[in-house]
């Protein structure tokens, strides 16, 4: 499936180079975002919701010690296995707080969002907010570049279906031909290597923001397995365990895919602008409200990426503007229901497998 972003010339399936584009400094987009930019933040949605924020916060937070308190109710029983997916969705939940919190979306300053990350990511869910905001905002900064996006590098949960596949080792060759049945199997194992993934970058460190960092991941194990073994028999902790971190990651990953997967692959983006750059490799997802619950926000990935600080909420008024400088500057607006996001998914992934089929090893 040849995915071509417009004004980058057709390489090979699933990619797009800037390479042969307009020079960042002429890109037409440039100018009409710069008045785009003025236009959104004289209309006050750059500014922060704290009412919107205080309320989200409080109902996640509640939800999620709620989901507790029924796992302690239920108690050792394999009952306990329709509890796992509902701790894991408020898991992920949590990771849609700590995502804005590291865009700084939530509160004015910077200190205030990285305390709110620490708490939400790593005190509640375990995972390591200081690892995940840099690799992040690589991403914002890169889209779907090779070499430069962590998130079609280290972190995927396959080997970016567009590397090359010069220098591949055995299992990552194999995975490569085969990422389209892997796909979903393996994205129930995405959160265990952004656990792994953000503790090897903890033990690298010799700072006190690592040792807070790992205080905190320390903490919540201690009180997550402190609690899951208190209540349930071993058999049936391994079981609620493996489920709710399964349902967890699954959640996650189906929640992240859609924004870019199977959208151009830019090879360099030297010779494109800010807003080309971030248009043409995202996707929004079509819904409502339910859909922008469900997703947190992830389903306006094109008004999130051109405007990543701006508050949740703020995201679905500024929509119809962007549409509109997207088709006065020709740059595409990609926007599909969720189902049709995965068909393509699972197409662009399928003849990627194919094409690393065809390839000597």
């Amino acid at each position: 499936m040849k995915r071509t972003a417009p004004g980058f010339p057709a390489l090979a399936p699933g990619r797009a180079s800037a390479a042969g584009g307009l020079p960042a400094a002429v890109d037409p987009s440039a100018a009409s975002f710069r008045v785009l930019a003025l236009q959104v933040r004289a209309m006050g949605l750059l500014d922060r919701r704290p009412g919107y924020y205080r309320v989200k916060i409080t109902l996640t937070v509640f939800a999620f010690f709620a989901g507790w308190a029924l796992f302690v109710m239920v108690g050792d029983s394999w009952a306990i296995l329709a509890v796992a997916p509902l701790v894991g969705m408020m898991f992920t939940q949590l990771g849609f707080i700590g995502h804005d919190a590291g865009h700084n979306q939530v509160f004015g300053t910077r200190q205030r969002n990285r305390l709110l990350g620490l708490v939400a990511g790593n005190a509640l869910i375990g995972l390591s907010f200081g690892w995940w905001v840099p690799k992040h905002n690589a991403h914002h900064a890169h889209p779907n570049e090779m070499g430069r996006d962590p998130d079609i590098g280290e972190g995927s949960a396959l080997p970016s279906s567009d590397a090359p596949g010069d220098g591949r080792g055995p299992l990552a060759s194999w995975l490569a031909r085969r990422q389209a049945p892997l796909f979903f199997p393996l994205m129930l194992l995405r959160s265990c290597g952004m656990h792994v993934l953000g503790i090897r970058r903890l033990l690298r460190r010799r700072d006190r923001t690592a040792a807070v960092e790992a205080s905190l991941i320390l903490l919540h194990a201690a009180l997550y397995l402190t609690v899951v073994l208190w209540v349930l028999s071993p058999l049936r902790a391994l079981a609620f365990v493996a489920v709710q971190q399964a349902v967890f990651s699954l959640y996650l990953g189906i929640s992240f895919a859609p924004n870019h997967k199977g959208m151009p692959i830019i090879e360099s983006a030297a010779a494109a602008g800010f807003a080309r750059r971030q248009v043409v490799t995202a996707r929004n997802i079509r819904g409502g409200r339910f859909t922008t619950l469900m997703l947190g926000g992830l389903n306006y990935q094109i008004e999130h990426h051109l405007f990543p600080s701006m508050p949740r909420p703020n995201l679905r008024r500024v929509q119809g503007l962007v549409r509109d400088f997207c088709a006065a500057t020709d740059l595409g607006y990609s926007e599909e229901s969720f189902v049709e996001s995965f068909r393509q998914i699972m197409c662009h992934l399928s003849d990627a497998g194919a094409a690393a089929s065809r390839r000597p090893d």
